[in-house]
């Protein structure tokens, strides 16, 4: 996860005084959330926004992938944001708390596979409800691959059901139809969430920031039944030092943390080398080879027959390649995610695709 400090429109003057506003972001993998990050760093004017991303996978591409990156950028722990939140959020949150200068808000986008709601609960349920305000829950969507079979997941169903804003993204890959249908669909999950449509992540921010949508009395009951969990798991006690500033907060171990990983099978593949891919071989892996579970990949490749650094992102049936200069010495990083894979089989065909 990673805290960037950026800015946007001027909607300072609207934003609530009591408790830094935080903004989830959240959707299923492949859907444009570190898109939509990066639109909110490129429409950056008066308003400062502290950015925490998280990854499934022990590579951290989202942070390499967004336009403007910062000295004091914080790198937590790799992992499901909502299996990693004990310590890793609460303290990342207290170190943008303390620090010197101005920041206005708090953006936090999660994995394409994380369940929203202990995220939810640890800024309503925890001391830092008295320290930030949750502004809302905002769940990106692809129009395009989008279906009701994402519903075998039950981190996607979630991601709608706890959202107050869906951002229908890529709407420009399907006919009006499609949308019109996917917005009825999704109204029987979460009905009243406010429906916005985008192309390539573009939303005008004053739709997305300092909103105030979340209703925090309508998550009682699971904080209720969250804290009736952690009372039957260990807990402790976590003294953070920061700033000369002493904070005292408890770090409850989640019961359930990872169930949903477990239920829905998604395993995510970390590949490294030093050595360049061929790029036809690289080709031939990806329209032959890719196994149908995955659902997501992506990385910074390094092709034998190219001095570019090249972007890669791969959602569903549909990938792209874009090519930029390098500002590192050149290496392959690639996470590959999907349910039910056989890594060491993927592993292999990767290795035979190096030069």
């Amino acid at each position: 996860m990673t805290n960037l400090t950026i800015q946007t429109p001027d909607l300072v003057s609207d934003f609530p005084k009591k408790g830094m506003p935080v903004t989830i972001i959240t959707g299923f993998l492949g859907s444009g959330k570190t898109t939509l990050l990066n639109q909110i760093l490129k429409n950056r004017q008066d308003l400062k926004v502290a950015v925490l991303v998280n990854e499934f996978g022990d590579i951290n591409i989202d942070s390499q992938l967004l336009v403007s990156t910062e000295d004091d950028m914080v790198e937590l722990s790799n992992g499901c944001i909502c299996c990693t939140i004990n310590e890793g959020l609460v303290d990342a949150v207290y170190r943008v708390l303390e620090r010197e200068d101005r920041i206005d808000c708090m953006v936090i986008e999660t994995t394409g596979i994380a369940d929203p709601l202990p995220i939810i609960l640890t800024f309503l349920g925890t001391e830092l409800r008295d320290l930030t305000s949750l502004d809302s829950v905002l769940t990106v969507v692809d129009s395009e691959t989008f279906t009701t079979d994402h519903f075998e997941s039950e981190s996607a169903l979630k991601q709608v059901a706890f959202a107050d804003i869906v951002l229908l993204n890529k709407t420009d890959l399907v006919p009006p139809e499609k949308v019109e249908e996917l917005e009825a669909y999704i109204r029987t999950i979460k009905e009243g969430a406010r429906i916005l449509y985008s192309q390539h992540g573009e939303v005008p921010l004053p739709l997305i920031l300092g909103v105030g949508l979340t209703q925090a009395d309508l998550f009682d009951s699971f904080e209720t039944e969250e804290k009736h969990e952690h009372h039957e798991h260990h807990e402790h006690e976590h003294h953070h030092e920061h700033h000369e500033h002493e904070h005292h907060h408890e770090h409850h171990h989640h019961g359930h943390h990872s169930n949903h990983l477990d239920n829905d099978g998604f395993v995510s593949l970390s590949f490294q080398s030093d050595r360049p891919f061929d790029v036809h071989k690289f080709q031939e892996f990806l329209t032959e080879e890719m196994p149908f579970e995955v659902f997501r990949a992506k990385g910074i490749l390094w092709f034998n027959d190219s001095p570019m650094r090249h972007i890669f992102q791969l959602s569903g049936p549909r990938y792209e390649l874009n090519a930029y200069e390098w500002l590192t010495p050149p290496k392959n990083q690639l996470v590959v995610i999907g349910r039910n894979l056989d890594t060491d089989q993927i592993r292999e065909q990767l290795n035979s695709c190096l030069v």
